[in-house]
């Protein structure tokens, strides 16, 4: 009889129902080692569709009103590279941007701060359908999920800011999910910028969620709307300006 597997070496064993903490640590461990290893001190998280193209494929996008969106695509590349360079010097790691790790508006990010050289994240879920990494993710940093939970506890330890584009049903997800937190005090305060007014405005009538008084007034101030990355790059600034 040959001798039986090591457990950490049995993977159906840990693959199984009764090995799930143990997946979850690691799911926590891992990203964490490696950010510590990589020293990322802090981070602003991009949210965006997946589906936004670049400019160079939209011409083939057969949905007209989302061809449309691509110059978020533009922005949230804008935006990174001029966070990356900014806050990525002598070696320092503050504010690298950190995504989902797929296309749209999260491979933008990514993009736009290996254009410029720089690192940058990505937390990658599995899905029914699969979504690969982008290229430009810094390949020490890229990390893949099996639990949504503690993807959203990585987006959230080390963030000073939240900048979401327009997106759907994930998109959503991460914004009320980080509006959450900060409004019920779990986080640090920290901007929610969210980018193209008209979207976010159209799409959630957030003073009639006031006037319900289903959040109080003050719960509006969590949020700035704007429409360019140099909008949102200065509301960040603002921010840390008054808080500090």
């Amino acid at each position: 009889m040959k001798n039986p597997p090591m457990a950490y070496e049995n993977v159906p064993f840990l693959n199984s129902e009764h090995c799930r903490p143990v997946r979850l640590q690691l799911e926590y461990l891992h990203p964490e080692v490696m950010m510590q290893k990589e020293k990322i001190k802090s981070t602003i998280v991009l949210f965006g569709s997946a589906r936004i193209p670049a400019p160079e494929n939209s011409a083939a996008c057969k949905n007209r009103k989302l061809a449309e969106l691509t110059p978020f695509y533009e922005e949230a590349r804008k935006l990174a590279r001029m966070v990356s360079t900014t806050c990525q010097t002598s070696h320092e790691c503050e504010y690298v941007i950190i995504t989902g790790g797929g296309g749209g508006v999260m491979e933008a990010g990514n993009r736009g701060a290996h254009d410029v050289g720089c690192k940058s994240i990505s937390l990658n879920i599995t899905l029914p359908h699969e979504q690969k990494p982008n290229p430009y993710v810094t390949e020490e940093l890229c990390f893949q999920f099996h639990y949504f939970s503690m993807r959203k506890m990585h987006f959230m330890l080390r963030a000073k800011a939240v900048c979401i584009f327009p997106g759907g049903f994930g998109t959503f997800d991460e914004l009320f999910e980080a509006l959450t937190l900060i409004q019920t005090g779990k986080v640090e305060p920290m901007p929610v910028v969210l980018v193209g007014s008209e979207y976010w405005k159209r799409i959630v009538d957030w003073n009639y969620m006031a006037e319900c008084g289903l959040i109080g007034p003050n719960d509006l101030n969590l949020i700035t709307f704007c429409d360019t990355a140099e909008e949102a790059w200065k509301a960040i600034n603002s921010f840390y300006a008054s808080a500090g």
